[in-house]
């Protein structure tokens, strides 16, 4: 640390020591708003501002045109960049996991 720019010391220890942390919070900002339900539908009475889960509520609320097959693929449309992401922060969330659980 000696003769180290306080940039230095930001870059090579106090990022690294954030890592885990950093990744949780990108994680919760990026899921966040796809499982937002209750707020979204009082406030959004409009259907071409709906949010993707409350489109998809709709297309199996009604009674006698639910689309089950449409819903099924677009949770599967929602669900694939959640685990882009998941997968890509993965390394993050069990190197946090492993750091406190030892000693040293």
């Amino acid at each position: 640390i000696d003769g180290a720019s306080r940039t230095r010391i930001f870059w090579q220890i106090i990022i690294p020591l954030s890592r885990p942390m950093l990744a949780v919070v990108a994680m919760n900002g990026f899921t966040g708003p796809l499982g937002d339900f209750a707020l979204s539908s009082v406030i959004l009475r409009n259907p071409e501002s709906y949010t993707l889960p409350i489109g998809l509520y709709k297309l199996v609320s009604d009674k006698m045109g639910a689309s089950y097959t449409t819903f099924a693929a677009g949770a599967i449309l929602i669900s694939i960049p959640i685990v882009i992401v998941f997968l890509s922060l993965q390394k993050h969330f069990v190197s946090s996991l492993t750091a406190g659980g030892t000693k040293g």
